[in-house]
């Protein structure tokens, strides 16, 4: 076999074979085919496309190219979930203490942040003495006893994701709906979870700017996942501005805690419910959609969620008490308003802008060696359709700094106010097969 041949192949329009996919895999994983043929093959498939049997059979061998993760010590249907990322995105902080109170085993893996704030790990660790280190004994154990651990990602998971998608970057193949597709769900498979939810972003804080386009990826993920034996739904949510109030990670942990109390924003509840309602389906624990719905409502109302929440943080080594006194988490040193300077109605928050402003902050890493400071971020006071009046304040900026000028002015630029606004939908659609 020859990579040429495939190459061709591919770029003429034609179905490769499982063991043709496998080849260019398993070749280029071992630096057997060379970056300049495998930039070609990306772009024949950037044009080409590829069918679900191809995306499904690409997804596998990615997979099958590292470790892969075995939770079957577990007991229970594992159920993971997945955003394609956004601003304020505190979801996994709420779903898995709320779903794991249902006795739904949640055995998440999760990254650290690269870009406006942390990733899950990050803000966990906002938390005093949460630590996220965990042999693989004790995650398993913390799972069975607890139906909750969160634990850092460790191990060589498809390696050769990490190579295409470094290659992608710089091949402008990064928007290919089955190179993107197939690179989440590989990640996803490896990690080990029987049943996976995918929160499919759109709008201008996320990767996929339309709903046509995020319902595409949406449905191409979801065929993969259910074509390799992993049931998968997916939600089409929006993240023109961002979900929440809180942006920065200490801040995101007191909102997380606010939501499960049943006091936090109504968007992220909202969100948080919708993507909940599928992994309790999904788990096998409701017979419809509405009826693991109303489960997650009821574990929100007796204090089912929270009780779970304190037990997860005080098993991970963390101070529990944080959930009745949240000034034991970080405090930034200055609180700067931001007001507006017109009376009207909040039009838009551009989500990725605002995202920006908390890094500059400290929020989020610039690159990999950036370091996080905890405390620091933007509370957002108001939403888009939110009326607001000159002088009132639009974001209060939670900074260890007194020079916040930057952040001050990229706040306003990306706020803004006319005579009309509606607030947008938050939930588009759910691709449920």
């Amino acid at each position: 076999m020859r990579m040429v041949d495939l190459i061709q192949k591919k770029r003429d329009g034609h179905e490769l074979s499982t063991e043709e996919i496998c080849f260019v895999v398993d070749g280029y994983t071992k630096d057997q085919i060379p970056d300049y043929q495998v930039s070609a093959f990306a772009m024949a498939v950037f044009f080409q496309d590829m069918t679900e049997r191809e995306r499904a059979d690409l997804t596998m061998a990615m997979v099958h190219s590292g470790d892969t993760i075995d939770l079957s010590a577990i007991e229970g249907v594992k159920v993971d979930k997945h955003s394609t990322g956004g601003v304020g995105d505190t979801t996994t902080l709420v779903l898995a203490p709320l779903v794991a109170s249902l006795d739904i085993p949640v055995a998440k893996m999760s990254g650290r942040g690269l870009g406006h704030t942390g990733g899950t790990t990050d803000k966990l660790e906002a938390i005093p003495g949460f630590h996220v280190e965990l042999t693989s004994e004790d995650f398993v154990g913390l799972v069975n006893k607890n139906k909750l651990a969160v634990v850092g990602q460790s191990g060589n998971l498809t390696p050769a994701d990490k190579k295409l998608y470094a290659l992608r970057d710089v091949t402008a193949t990064v928007e290919s709906i089955p190179l993107i597709a197939s690179s989440i769900m590989s990640k996803k498979i490896a990690a080990g979870s029987d049943a996976i939810v995918l929160d499919v972003k759109t709008g201008a804080g996320a990767f996929m700017k339309t709903v046509e386009d995020a319902e595409e990826l949406a449905r191409a993920m979801v065929g993969i996942g259910n074509r390799v034996g992993r049931k998968t739904m997916a939600v089409i949510s929006d993240m023109s501005q961002p979900l929440g109030f809180a942006i920065g990670n200490a801040l995101e942990v007191k909102e997380a805690i606010e939501t499960l109390q049943g006091k936090g924003p109504k968007d992220l509840e909202e969100l948080c419910l919708a993507l909940g309602r599928q992994m309790v389906y999904l788990a096998g624990k409701a017979e419809s959609l509405d009826e693991a719905e109303e489960l997650l409502k009821e574990a929100i109302r007796s204090g089912k969620a929270l009780e779970k929440f304190k037990v997860f943080v005080a098993s991970q080594g963390g101070d529990p008490s944080i959930v009745d006194h949240p000034e034991k988490l970080p405090q930034a040193a200055y609180q700067i308003e931001v007001n507006a300077d017109a009376d009207g109605f909040v039009a838009s928050i551009t989500a990725d802008e605002i995202g920006r402003a908390a890094m500059l902050l400290g929020a989020g890493r610039a690159t990999k060696d950036s370091l996080i400071d905890l405390a620091v971020g933007i509370m957002l006071n108001r939403k888009v359709g939110d009326a607001v009046q000159a002088g009132e304040p639009l974001a209060t900026i939670h900074s260890n700094s007194e020079d916040v000028a930057d952040v001050v002015e990229l706040i306003r630029a990306n706020i803004q106010i006319r005579d009309h606004a509606e607030a947008p939908v938050l939930v588009y659609a759910e691709i449920t097969e």
